[in-house]
């Protein structure tokens, strides 16, 4: 199959987006509405986004609300979806640690409810976003592969999207409905609001263009598998495309390590901050030294070959962050998020 015949498919079909007003999912909305979809539903809360970030297409239609309320999930699920692409979650690891219960809520019992709608309405494919970067665990070999799951994780969120992949595989087996598991490393990219809970990158880069240091949790040796936005969201086109990925749960990543402390340079340097780098204890729940994955099993199944160079990427994120810089520092939610080393060292600081 070409690249044309997958995007070709989802013209004139109707899909649900959960979470589609985030960072991957309002791209991913993007890419649908422009493949001339007949019709994408967004169902977000916007409890990590904006409603300025939702893709103004005519073929785009915007719910308002949790994939918890029965009376939403009713609504959306009326419009007769045939594939359904579940993004929405409470992310990430830390804001999990302090809010262990929202997060086996949205993460646990809302992904259940995700599968039992698509098994009663009939859907014909759900791919579901779990997180490689969680579910492998903190003792995996590197490049992570597909084979290896690891009980030896350390956050409830890390927990609840390994739930999740356990409620996908049976809603396959016992009712057959096709469900996909895509496992996203560290995605970045343009559409990513920063916030006290949200990714380094965008984090660093908002920092950044303040002026301020950039706080690093840890040495900075420690590396990570940066995957672009864009690149995420071909995985998932193709995800929800081709037969040979039913059943199955693979990567999508760069396939590539970034140091932390390199990240921090070269933001520093594309957006001209002189403030440096502050270091600080890393995180309790921080045990990965490195990241690294294996995206043989995506590009045998689906045909994934991310494309985006780090660099390339970093520099598209500083130019969406200069041009929405008004709405992004109005919509920007820090508050009491970093460490307290951290916290302490940002709050004295002055230029």
């Amino acid at each position: 199959m070409t690249k044309q015949d997958y995007q070709e498919f989802y013209q004139d079909k109707i899909i649900l987006v959960t979470g589609g007003a985030g960072a991957i999912g309002s791209n991913l909305v993007r890419a649908l509405g422009e493949l001339e979809a007949r019709m994408v539903i967004i169902l977000d809360d916007l409890s990590s986004a904006a409603r300025w970030n939702i893709p103004a297409l005519p073929n785009v239609l915007f719910v308002e609300g949790s994939i918890l309320d029965e009376v939403e999930l009713k609504r959306v699920f009326f419009e007769g979806p045939e594939i359904v692409f579940h993004l929405a979650a409470l992310f990430a690891n830390q804001n999990s640690i302090d809010h262990p219960e929202t997060d086996l809520l949205v993460n646990g019992l809302g992904t259940l409810k995700i599968l039992q709608y698509s098994q009663l309405a009939g859907v014909k494919r759900v791919v579901y976003a779990s997180s490689g970067c969680s579910i492998y665990g903190s003792n995996a070999p590197l490049p992570l592969t597909e084979e290896f799951m690891s009980l030896h994780l350390s956050s409830p969120y890390q927990i609840t999207k390994m739930l999740g992949e356990l409620y996908s595989n049976f809603f396959e087996h016992h009712y057959g409905l096709p469900v996909v598991k895509t496992r996203f490393f560290n995605s970045y990219g343009p559409g990513e609001i920063p916030g006290q809970y949200r990714n380094v990158i965008p984090n660093f880069i908002f920092w950044a263009m303040q002026g301020r240091p950039l706080p690093i949790t840890g040495t900075g040796e420690e590396t990570r598998d940066f995957t672009y936005v864009g690149d995420i969201v071909d995985g998932l086109l193709r995800a929800g495309f081709f037969e040979a990925a039913v059943g199955q749960e693979f990567n999508l990543a760069s396939g590539r390590e970034t140091k932390i402390v390199d990240l921090a340079r070269m933001i520093n340097e594309q957006t001209g901050n002189q403030a440096g780098i502050l270091f600080s204890e890393r995180r309790k729940w921080d045990t990965k030294p490195r990241l690294l994955a294996s995206v043989e099993r995506a590009k045998g199944l689906i045909g994934y070959q991310p494309n985006t160079p780090f660099e390339e990427g970093l520099k598209n994120t500083v130019a969406w962050f200069r041009e929405k810089w008004d709405l992004i520092a109005g919509t920007a939610r820090f508050a009491p998020g970093m460490s307290s080393a951290v916290r302490l060292q940002l709050s004295t600081w002055r230029k």
